[in-house]
């Protein structure tokens, strides 16, 4: 009888212990990644349109600045996040990405006064949104950069 009691204890455990893991993916312990390239353009880039390398990026929410990064020297930017301490929803309504370093460093042509800036977008995981939450990993990316002057 009591090697029942430790067994039925041993399996409450592992249950338990089963129940926070779920419980600690589901809430999301695991990596937002923000990513894609910058264009060296005030419209809508094309096949040929030159990328913005070395840019200086910062993802901001509201005032805050949450992140910063370099693009690489192809114009592609990488944030990662940690999901559990960016709320999912205030990526997506409150925060953009800001391009600080000035556009005409990349041509001289273009303005050397404003900042590109993009909204965010979810970029949907095969399994869905759920499925990526899950997963430990979503991926959201820019909508489109436009200039603010």
């Amino acid at each position: 009888m009591a090697s029942n009691k430790y067994l039925l204890l041993a399996a409450i455990l592992i249950s338990v212990m089963a129940s926070q893991t779920a419980t600690a993916q589901l809430l999301g312990l695991g990596q937002v990644h923000i990513n894609g390239t910058v264009h060296c353009s005030v419209s809508i880039p094309t096949a040929i349109t030159p990328v913005f390398p070395n840019a200086l990026m910062a993802l901001q929410c509201g005032s805050s600045v949450i992140s910063t990064t370099t693009t690489n020297t192809n114009g592609v930017f990488d944030f990662s996040l940690n999901l559990l301490s960016s709320l999912f929803s205030t990526l997506l309504n409150d925060c953009k990405l800001i391009v600080n370093t000035p556009l005409s460093t990349c041509d001289s042509s273009l303005p050397s006064i404003g900042f590109l800036q993009s909204p965010l977008q979810l970029l949907s995981p095969a399994s869905g949104l759920l499925g990526g939450i899950l997963s430990g990993f979503l991926q959201l990316i820019p909508s489109g950069f436009s200039l603010i002057n």
